[in-house]
């Protein structure tokens, strides 16, 4: 049996079972058996130490942490398709490789942006709720429960990569008019495809659509894209659907209009101050204003799992001198 220390992986949370026994089997793997989430000190002790640091979104590794880390840090392998919890450009300039896991959650993400689509229109949760209280259903009525229908619709993805374009075939399957705004059109096979319209102005795109589907990053670029200025300019019919971040939408302008009945509502999976929900909006979600999801669009076993080969991947080839295949550059965040 070889004597060769193996290197320090430290996990933030708890993984998978089957990622966490090929972890083991791999690497000195230190899990978190507990699952609870580390503090900051936990987190600069941990960069400390580790030769690999594998963290999840709900971890900020800020500049702070990352200039405290020792000299054995070589990799962050984050666990997850977003890296908005790392700082980049700090652990670049320590010399310090990132890694995400791109391209395992596009299909789950989709079905969960369609299903909130599907959801808030057709008031598929307020119609659930209905049933959970003795006596308040007296039966199948004409005008009772009366929602939008989907087919005919306008739907405005804003971000039309991976994510955005497998809800695009979704809802056109559904009958939607598919309309985008996007840093550049996608592949002219891709628009025939889908029958798409291309928006280079997004003001003007969201005063025409039906339905918003956020699916771009967040970036400092996309901070508050859907401002309150932009929200203003929906249609009060409209409906917006976010399974991105939630820091993308101006969420207390979001709530101001679906208030005053400006918009006619939103399903939501992300939050600006996750884990903290807005009591305003657990408020009209009990209206049936809003659905309201704890960030589980991307939550199947498969996709965790295999977010967890992509990190594995990721460290194999690190650790084996070549350049991960999921490396993050600073310019690209």
């Amino acid at each position: 049996m070889s004597s060769r220390k193996r290197p320090l992986v430290v996990l933030t949370r708890k993984l998978p079972d089957p990622v966490e026994t090929r972890m083991r089997e791999l690497f000195d793997a230190r899990l978190n058996e507990d699952d609870r989430i580390m503090t900051q000190p936990e987190l600069v002790a941990a960069v400390g130490e580790a030769q690999v640091l594998v963290p999840t979104v709900r971890d900020r590794i800020d500049a702070a942490v990352i200039a405290q880390a020792g000299p054995n840090l070589k990799l962050i392998a984050n666990y997850g398709n977003g890296v908005d919890n790392v700082d980049v450009a700090a652990a670049a300039a320590r010399g310090i490789t990132v890694t995400n896991t791109p391209n395992v959650l596009t299909e789950d993400t989709a079905d969960m942006t369609m299903a909130l689509i599907m959801a808030v229109p057709r008031r598929l949760a307020e119609g659930a709720n209905i049933l959970h209280t003795q006596g308040k259903w007296s039966g199948w009525s004409p005008t009772w429960m009366l929602g939008r229908r989907l087919g005919g619709k306008r739907l405005g993805i804003v971000g039309m990569g991976r994510i955005g374009t497998a809800v695009a075939r979704r809802a056109k399957a559904f009958g939607l008019s598919i309309h985008y705004h996007n840093r550049k059109h996608v592949s002219a096979a891709v628009e025939d495809e889908l029958e798409a319209t291309y928006w280079e102005s997004l003001d003007q795109m969201l005063a025409r659509m039906d339905i918003i589907s956020v699916n771009c990053p967040s970036t400092p670029a996309t901070f508050h894209l859907l401002s309150a200025r932009r929200l203003a300019l929906m249609q009060p019919t409209a409906y917006l659907v976010n399974t991105a971040r939630g820091d993308i939408v101006d969420e207390a302008a979001l709530i101001g209009m679906i208030q005053d009945g400006k918009l006619a509502g939103a399903g939501l999976d992300v939050f600006e101050q996750e884990p903290v929900v807005n009591p305003k909006l657990v408020k009209l979600a009990n209206k049936g204003k809003v659905v309201l999801l704890p960030h589980m669009a991307s939550a199947t076993i498969e996709s965790r799992i295999d977010m967890g080969e992509k990190v594995i991947i990721n460290i194999r080839a690190f650790l084996d001198g070549h350049r991960p295949p999921d490396r993050v550059l600073p310019n690209r965040v």
